[in-house]
């Protein structure tokens, strides 16, 4: 475990990561992966990024959290999806690209 993550446990009392539920397991876990590499991949924001949509999303999904509460989440969400959908667009610009060279050699 990164040094940094130790001492935020030691902070707030936490002596193993089965006191964690599941949500913050998975927020440590995305922590331990960035900070134990030198450098981050694209594919590394790309899988942060959705991770954190998909609680963002299950926080949607729990009925007993309260509708403002849900709302703040908005912001964040639209922001890990911009993220992703600015890595991804060249991808999809070739790939219409390609289909519409394909449709014009059909013709």
């Amino acid at each position: 475990m990164h040094n940094l993550i130790e001492k935020l446990f030691h902070k707030r009392g936490i002596e193993d990561l089965k006191e964690l539920d599941a949500e913050e397991k998975q927020t440590f876990e995305n922590w331990q992966s960035i900070l134990s590499k030198e450098e981050l991949t694209i594919e590394d924001v790309k899988q942060f990024c959705g991770s954190q949509i998909d609680i963002i999303e299950g926080k949607w999904k729990d009925y007993n959290l309260e509708n403002n509460k849900k709302s703040e989440l908005i912001p964040y969400h639209t922001c890990y999806k911009t993220i992703l959908l600015a890595i991804d667009s060249p991808k999809s610009a070739r790939e219409n690209l390609e289909k519409t060279l394909v449709q014009m050699i059909k013709q």
